[in-house]
């Protein structure tokens, strides 16, 4: 999560996010914050802007099902086991 949430930040985050691709993405998905938009203009002219909450809450909880399992085991007994559980789920 960013401290500030205007354009120069958003802009920031679109820069480090593509820094860390090997390719430019075709579509992004976010929540509906303007900053978002106006910064995508500038850094992703080309790529495809998509903002619905459904499409964001996949995003953003697709680290669901490790916690649910987590937290029925209440915790992993030690390191090797959650190494087994994790690679279970790729």
């Amino acid at each position: 999560m960013q401290s500030r949430r205007n354009k120069k930040a958003a802009k920031r985050f679109f820069r480090k996010l593509l820094k860390g691709l090997q390719y430019v993405p075709r579509v992004i998905i976010t929540d509906k914050l303007a900053s978002y938009v106006a910064a995508k203009k500038d850094i992703m002219p080309g790529v495809e802007h998509r903002q619905h909450k459904g499409l964001n809450n996949q995003a953003e909880n697709s680290h669901q099902p490790t916690r649910q399992r987590e937290r029925t085991m209440r915790r992993f007994k030690s390191p090797g086991h959650a190494q087994r559980f994790l690679s279970a789920l790729v």
